[in-house]
């Protein structure tokens, strides 16, 4: 089974457990009992999580609060790349108000049901959720004016692609505002490899100046990095445990390496020019 099918697999269990009354993890088995999981734990405060059905926050996988720092605007449209249960989605949607709109992308079947629930129950209209891949994205060239996502673009096994998908379907001045994993230094080829880790956000992170190169590559300009949470010896040894590892020899191996950061950057376009009714 390849990178994309463990994730869909993956993934959809997850939306399978919230929907059972359980919750939803990035990291380790343990974590997810004791839920405190360090990448995806306190990422949003309770003025936003009491306007949201509470299996949208259930299942949150992400490692940031991209909705938030993005700096949303009212008639804004919006695409989150991978958006899950749909919690970004909906608090995004409030954002941009009635004259925006939000979309969400996913492609497992299961999250996309439980956010098409989160939508009804949350009397959200300005949203859209879409089945697709994010090497794919099926809206047309110019189209949004913000691009979010939540831990999720360091899980494609062709992230250049991604990043090409996002560029093409942004406005002229449109943004990239997300939230991934990133590493600093090397790491451990045998936590690379391991396909667990990988679907739990960690494996599949890229090195923040290569993330920013890759943006570059793409087209992007005004590229920032900013880092918003580093894991330490204690986090790592959470998310390692119940993967198959040997937790004692590789939690010391990757303290400070790994960190979520929030990762921005504009598509060329007229400057300055950032809001919904921006080069049309």
């Amino acid at each position: 089974m390849d990178v994309k099918e463990q994730v869909r697999e993956k993934y959809g269990q997850a939306a399978l457990r919230v929907k059972s009354g359980g919750s939803s993890c990035c990291g380790s088995t343990r974590a997810s009992i004791d839920h405190v999981d360090p990448i995806t734990s306190k990422l949003y405060d309770a003025c936003q999580t009491s306007v949201i059905p509470e299996e949208a926050v259930r299942a949150s996988l992400g490692c940031g609060n991209p909705s938030a720092l993005a700096q949303l605007k009212p008639g804004e449209t919006v695409l989150d790349l991978g958006s899950g249960g749909g919690i970004d989605v909906l608090l995004s949607a409030k954002r941009v108000g009635p004259s925006g709109k939000a979309y969400g992308l996913d492609m497992t079947d299961e999250m996309l049901d439980l956010a098409r629930e989160n939508q009804r129950k949350a009397g959200v209209e300005n949203v859209e959720f879409l089945k697709g891949e994010i090497e794919n994205i099926p809206l047309p060239d110019n189209s949004v004016d913000v691009i979010i996502s939540n831990c999720v673009i360091n899980l494609s096994a062709d992230k250049d692609r991604v990043l090409r998908e996002a560029f093409r379907v942004l406005k002229p001045g449109g943004r990239v505002a997300v939230s991934d994993v990133v590493t600093r230094g090397q790491i451990p080829t045998d936590v690379r490899q391991n396909i667990l880790l990988w679907v739990g956000c960690i494996a599949g992170a890229l090195e923040e100046y290569e993330y920013a190169g890759k943006l570059a590559k793409a087209g992007f300009d005004a590229i920032d990095i900013e880092p918003t949470r580093v894991y330490n010896i204690e986090d790592a040894r959470t998310f390692l445990t119940g993967q198959g590892v040997d937790v004692d020899a590789i939690a010391p191996q990757v303290e400070g390496k790994f960190m979520s950061a929030f990762i921005r950057a504009v598509k060329p376009g007229s400057k300055g020019c950032y809001g919904p009714d921006c080069c049309r």
